[in-house]
């Protein structure tokens, strides 16, 4: 195998375009057009420049063969300042689309859905000369924001809203819910309690739509919603207050499965068993969810089908081309032993 080296022989400096030109004895223009994938070359000469550049170590410069191309080849990313599940593994997905059609991404976090800090981030991306732009808005306030930002770059959100005025794609949450819900309903349940997400989120209020959907089309007593803010905490005190309702309660829907893993262990305190007593779904499918105490029925969603679905319609905007306002990857049930049979 022929050794890396850097530069010219000795120099210790980083390989230029010319030194692959030299190595491979052919003009820097036959180079550029290998490393741009532009203009035709022949088959041999191709291989002979790819060789050069990789007993070189060249690596392009972004910048530069951007200039030429008029490309950047970069996404801009603004996402939310967070650890949570939906947010990151969204990132995560679009990360892996990009990166498989040859784009690199530029991320920018805001720790607050304000349109002064969306704004600021958004300028930041078309300062880096980035081709477009996804924001990853999982609060309505993010969503408002976007209605005043300039169109100059081609952008989408990751948003679960109806007639935006901004493309969006998100997972259908509302429809999971539904899945969750009724999923209950078919055990025997006379009626479903739900723990919602906090207010403000797009995930929270399609998931409580969707529960209160499949609860007033069953007929069913529609009891108060208790509210968390997306932790097991939250969910351990929801899952207490639920342990002093006067009302038997049978079966929860719970918004997220941090959330859920609460709830399990308020159950598991109090000596109330899951699933002879009360069962449980959660939503999200998180990685440990399968390993809870029992193990969770919980509504998955699909980050890299929900990545390459949002990279692609961005590249239609950015080469011009038609896109969906609006385009959903479904929800998918899965069901473990928080919804499994009672003992008898």
């Amino acid at each position: 195998m022929a050794k890396r080296t850097e530069g010219p022989a000795g120099s210790g400096k980083q390989p230029a375009l010319s030194d692959v030109a030299a190595a491979a004895g052919v003009s820097h223009m036959t180079v550029s057009r290998v490393v741009n994938g532009s203009g035709s070359v022949r088959a041999e000469t191709r291989l002979r420049v790819l060789e050069a550049i990789q007993k070189l170590g060249y690596r392009p410069n972004s910048l530069a063969r951007g200039l030429a191309t008029g490309r950047s080849r970069t996404l801009g990313v603004v996402a939310l300042d967070s650890v949570l599940y939906g947010p990151a593994s969204t990132l995560y997905g679009l990360e892996n689309a990009a990166r498989d059609a040859g784009y690199a991404v530029s991320i920018t976090s805001v720790n607050a859905p304000e349109h002064a800090q969306i704004s600021s981030a958004l300028d930041r991306l078309r300062g880096q000369g980035v081709e477009g732009v996804v924001v990853i808005a999982p609060h309505e306030a993010t969503a408002r924001a976007l209605r005043d930002v300039p169109q100059d770059v081609p952008l989408v959100a990751v948003a679960d809203v109806e007639g935006s005025s901004v493309p969006v794609s998100t997972v259908d949450h509302r429809d999971g819910a539904r899945r969750a819900t009724e999923h209950l309903f078919a055990l025997g349940h006379e009626t479903v309690r739900h723990i919602a997400g906090p207010h403000g989120w797009h995930e929270s209020r399609s998931r409580e739509a969707g529960w209160r959907d499949v609860v007033a089309a069953r007929g069913a007593a529609e009891f108060p919603v208790l509210r968390g803010d997306w932790s097991p905490h939250s969910g351990y005190l929801a899952g207490w207050e639920l342990l002093h309702d006067p009302d038997p309660v049978g079966a929860v829907f719970v918004a997220n499965d941090q959330m859920a893993l609460g709830v399990l262990r308020a159950f598991s305190e109090a000596g109330v068993s899951v699933p002879d007593d009360v069962r449980v779904v959660g939503f999200d499918d998180i990685p440990e969810s399968a390993y809870f105490c029992p193990p969770l029925t919980t509504v998955r969603q699909d980050f890299i089908a929900l990545g390459k679905q949002t990279f692609g319609q961005l590249l239609n905007r950015i080469e011009g081309q038609q896109a969906q306002q609006r385009t959903v990857v479904p929800a998918e049930l899965i069901v473990r032993e928080s919804t499994g049979p009672r003992r008898v």
